[in-house]
């Protein structure tokens, strides 16, 4: 019994607490919860017991990952999420024709692939000559899946 009296007063003492501001309040509130589903929902309900509400939204439904890989959810992509889905759909429906053009240090493919890495126009002719001279690395064996292609790509890019 002496418990239960305790945790609703530790309730209600933690569910009274404020911040001094709004905006140091909602700063503490992303500094502790981080981003995801809970974090919008319980965005405005700045205490104790709502910040572990939140956490335990992000955590249960696993939404922190998809916010977090998908830019949602009051997330921040990482700055090297570079490798989205449309580079990798790119890569795996067009191997060969890649291949073919970063043997060759030019051509289509390699334009598209350049745009969707968001590689500046300046920069194209280096990222091209980088990708033809290593080549090998990139396309490693005959058997080289389209993930290690991204990634080889990505690394010699220096993402």
């Amino acid at each position: 019994m002496k418990k239960l009296i305790f945790a609703g007063l530790s309730l209600a003492f933690f569910s009274g607490l404020a911040l001094p501001s709004i905006s140091s309040a909602q700063s503490a509130f992303n500094e502790n919860v981080g981003c995801g589903l809970g974090s919008i929902i319980m965005k405005e309900k700045d205490t104790t017991v709502f910040q572990v509400l939140a956490v335990t939204t992000n955590g249960t439904f696993g939404n922190q990952t998809f916010g977090i890989s998908s830019g949602t959810l009051e997330c921040k992509q990482p700055s090297k999420f570079v490798y989205n889905e449309k580079v990798k759909k790119f890569v795996a429906d067009n191997m060969d024709t890649i291949a073919n053009d970063i043997a060759a240090g030019r051509g289509e493919s390699l334009d598209t692939l350049a745009e969707l890495m968001a590689i500046p126009s300046e920069q194209k002719p280096v990222f091209y000559a980088s990708l033809q001279a290593n080549f090998s690395k990139i396309y490693s064996s005959e058997k080289v899946v389209s993930a290690d292609v991204v990634d080889a790509v990505a690394s010699i890019n220096g993402n």
